[in-house]
């Protein structure tokens, strides 16, 4: 029967899909017999029904039922039947209630069964939260409504800021030396009832050293100062630095290390832990610094104390992952081994 209105190709598409549907049905029932005669052939060579069964990976039971279809109906009995119930439980919602739905999912896309059940009990509708589930997996089957997770795919996403210096931290990166990827990451202090700083610090994983300055906010013209400052406290050079993807690591703060030729990498979106070394080192600061000591409310008279107690971690301070030396020792200990290497180069 032909159903007018619909388009010629409709029609063709479904011939096309019934007959792709008749082929799978068809390999199958082959591949049936084809097991089956493979069993055949093992029980006539002597094994027994069961261990003939599971040479050809096929339990016995099902040989059986296959075999007893295969002498009543032929090869066409052996094709897969339909596992679809044969009684489907009827829709049991209202006219009404469907286009009511269809209205309130048009007007809220993103919202599920469990809110939209709510509005329609608040119009008057009774109807359950499972009926309602049904009813929108009948109105996606229909095309009225999109799936949630389509929509969520088609929905506009901010465009990527491309960043003129900085790049993704790469995957197998591994640091051998200091100064070759410095750490740098923001903290936020309470020092007095309504009193917030924002700490800039800077950790070198290999040697252990910190750099630390307090601020009020943090912007990147503070950040490229922290930068100026990070460079002169530190006692070896500043190859690279890691960052996260914060606004005040941009702007000034990452044209002033692409002027510097410092190399910059940002570290995935939600992923602290790649920024552990100095994630680590602000919980130091946070303990054995600001909870510890009486610290004043200016920054005036906090950033001195800052710099005493960096120095104080530096060059104090035993750090356990260098078994027990300061980091001012460990580095020591290193340029000692690397100066015989060096005189004989030269």
């Amino acid at each position: 029967m032909k159903v007018f209105g619909l388009q010629a190709h409709v029609y063709r598409n479904a011939r096309a899909a019934s007959r792709i549907e008749a082929n799978e049905r068809s390999e199958k029932a082959k591949s049936r017999d084809a097991a089956l005669q493979r069993w055949h052939e093992a029980r006539r060579n002597g094994l027994t029904a069961a261990n003939a069964a599971k040479a050809v990976s096929v339990p016995v039971s099902t040989l059986y039922a296959w075999d007893k279809a295969r002498r009543r109906g032929g090869l066409k009995a052996l094709e897969p039947r339909s596992t679809a119930p044969r009684k489907r439980r009827a829709k049991t919602w209202k006219t009404e209630t469907l286009t009511a739905l269809e209205n309130l999912r048009n007007d809220y896309p993103m919202w599920g069964k469990r809110k939209l059940v709510v509005l329609l009990r608040r119009d008057g509708h009774d109807v359950s939260e499972s009926t309602v589930g049904r009813m929108l997996a009948y109105l996606v089957a229909r095309g009225a409504i999109q799936p949630v997770p389509e929509l969520r795919k088609s929905a506009p996403r901010a465009a990527r800021r491309k960043r003129p210096h900085a790049t993704r931290l790469p995957k197998k990166l591994k640091i051998t030396r200091p100064g070759q990827l410095v750490q740098i990451d923001t903290m936020t202090i309470t020092i007095g009832p309504g009193n917030l700083v924002k700490q800039f610090t800077a950790y070198d994983p290999v040697a252990k050293w910190t750099v630390a300055r307090a601020r009020r906010r943090a912007t990147a013209g503070n950040a490229k100062d922290f930068l100026d400052e990070l460079i002169k406290r530190l006692p070896f050079r500043l190859d690279g630095i890691q960052v996260d993807g914060g606004s005040e690591f941009m702007a000034e703060f990452e044209a002033e290390a692409k002027r510097r030729k410092i190399t910059m990498h940002v570290t995935p979106p939600r992923r602290p832990d790649f920024n552990g070394h100095v994630e680590r080192n602000n919980a130091t600061w946070r303990y054995e610094f600001y909870g510890v000591y009486e610290l004043p409310q200016t920054l005036d008279e906090l950033n001195p104390l800052v710099d005493a107690f960096a120095q104080l971690h530096n060059t104090f301070r035993p750090h356990n992952a260098l078994a027990g030396l300061t980091p001012l020792e460990y580095l020591n200990q290193r340029n000692a081994r690397a100066e015989p290497q060096m005189s004989k180069m030269y």
